[in-house]
């Protein structure tokens, strides 16, 4: 063997374990300014959001088919701003979520996936229920910074402004 080689698993060697997870939140913000939270069956309040697929999928992409899925309110990818990227580690994963705004005139969210979210609520975003989900969490306190919302150290990147967000 020569410095050059390659070390190859054999054939039955089972996978690596996961080292990431990869995910989006939604931020959906209505006409009056407030934003969709759903009450996750685990206690905690959360965005619409889940994992994207990247083999197929764009980050507006994901955020839009997440928000169709959970709650079947349908929006164009257009209309999908991704403003921020936060990372963190749980459980010995790294964690990067994708941060996504998207603003309609008005909307009656729908459970869809009544194992998971039990009820989707308006709520004013200096009003917020607690406990958060932790990476919806940090995704509010970097699209509004002014909300002091409490969540777990992360880093985040701006991606882009999330515009007027009032």
């Amino acid at each position: 063997m020569t410095s050059d080689s390659v070390n190859v698993p054999a054939r039955n060697s089972r996978p690596p374990l996961a080292q990431a997870a990869f995910g989006v939140g939604v931020v959906v913000q209505d006409a009056a300014g407030r934003i969709l939270l759903g009450r996750h069956r685990g206690g905690t309040w959360e965005l619409p959001g889940g994992k994207i697929d990247p083999t197929h999928e764009s980050v507006a992409e994901a955020a839009a088919r997440e928000l169709r899925e959970e709650t079947g309110l349908r929006v164009s990818v257009d209309a999908v701003t991704v403003f921020a990227m936060v990372h963190d580690v749980a459980g010995g994963i790294n964690r990067i979520s994708m941060a996504a705004l998207v603003r309609v005139d008005t909307a009656v969210p729908q459970v869809t996936e009544p194992h998971l979210v039990g009820e989707w609520r308006w709520t004013d975003p200096e009003e917020l229920p607690g406990p958060l989900f932790d990476p919806s969490a940090q995704i509010l306190a970097v699209w509004r910074p002014d909300l002091a919302v409490e969540h777990p150290a992360a880093h985040h990147l701006r991606v882009t402004p999330p515009q007027d967000q009032a």
